[in-house]
């Protein structure tokens, strides 16, 4: 399948769209420095990634509709500190003037960040994405405690790459989201990349917790499988967990065309009903269907 089938894709089953948890879009400088990255991805992640959508803000917007991506985050993350607050400013404003996007922030470990994750919710930011491999934090820090806290209590969720994959981080694993989980059992978490490849235990934590999800960005692909393979046992797990998982693309920054991710989630053979789910249902009630 090629972008240009997408439309016939989810018309087929019966969708009025797609609803993508896992879209990126920063301010131009970091997003450039994000590209630079992969552009170097022989050196960081020792095989190439070529990122397949550039072009400008408007041209990428423009792109995402056309494919019938109806709503999207616009997920950022901070690699130091005195970083967050601004682009969850940076968010709000983008989703103010693009309507299919909804409003996003993010967070380091830092004395302020409770009080802007605060007034972000307060300015009803609808997601929060953490990103612990690029951050190089541990989620456990006791300065992130209270925020936490915040988002479970306002049941907004934060999708969390903490998985090991590509590379892994210091905190990167099962085991320091899990410990957040514990202190913070009602969190709607959103495990990135469905914690790649750590599948099995990823998938233990949203067996025991009822609002950990995980999203299916780039898992299954042909260019994911030759870094974590998904297990066919695995397979059937997500087939379980079908109110879990939740599509996520990481669109503009995969070496692929977008349609290769749901390529992916057919060969994975669960249904339609399934796949009526992951691509509209769950989005949906994690970040709000489109008002047409």
């Amino acid at each position: 399948m090629h972008d240009a089938d997408v439309p016939a894709w989810w018309q087929r089953l019966g969708l009025p769209g797609l609803i993508d948890v896992h879209v990126h879009f920063m301010p131009e400088r970091v997003m450039a420095a994000v590209w630079d990255y992969f552009d170097h991805a022989d050196v960081n992640y020792g095989r190439a990634w070529p990122v397949q959508y550039r072009g400008t803000d408007a041209e990428r917007v423009a792109k995402l509709a056309e494919l019938g991506v109806r709503r999207y985050s616009a997920l950022l993350y901070p690699h130091k500190p005195d970083m967050a607050e601004s682009l969850s400013a940076w968010a709000r404003s983008f989703a103010a003037s693009n309507p299919a996007c909804v409003a996003t922030g993010t967070f380091f470990p830092e004395e302020s960040a409770a009080g802007y994750v605060r007034a972000a919710l307060d300015a009803a930011t609808v997601i929060f994405k953490a990103h612990v491999q690029v951050g190089g934090y541990d989620p456990r820090d006791p300065l992130l405690d209270p925020v936490w806290g915040l988002l479970a209590e306002a049941g907004v969720p934060v999708i969390v790459h903490c998985g090991s994959g590509p590379i892994p981080g210091v905190h990167t694993g099962p085991g320091p989201i899990s410990e957040v989980l514990r202190r913070h059992p009602s969190l709607t978490a959103v495990i990135a990349h469905a914690g790649a490849p750590e599948y099995d235990e990823h998938l233990d934590l949203a067996e025991t917790y009822p609002n950990v999800h995980l999203d299916t960005t780039m898992v299954g692909t042909t260019f994911m499988n030759e870094i974590a393979a998904v297990p066919r046992s695995v397979i059937g797990r997500f087939g379980q967990l079908q109110d879990r998982i939740v599509l996520g693309a990481d669109f503009p920054n995969i070496p692929y065309q977008y349609a290769e991710q749901l390529d992916a989630l057919d060969r994975f053979e669960l249904g339609d009903d399934w796949l009526r789910a992951v691509c509209w249902d769950n989005g949906a009630r994690l970040i709000g269907a489109p008002a047409d």
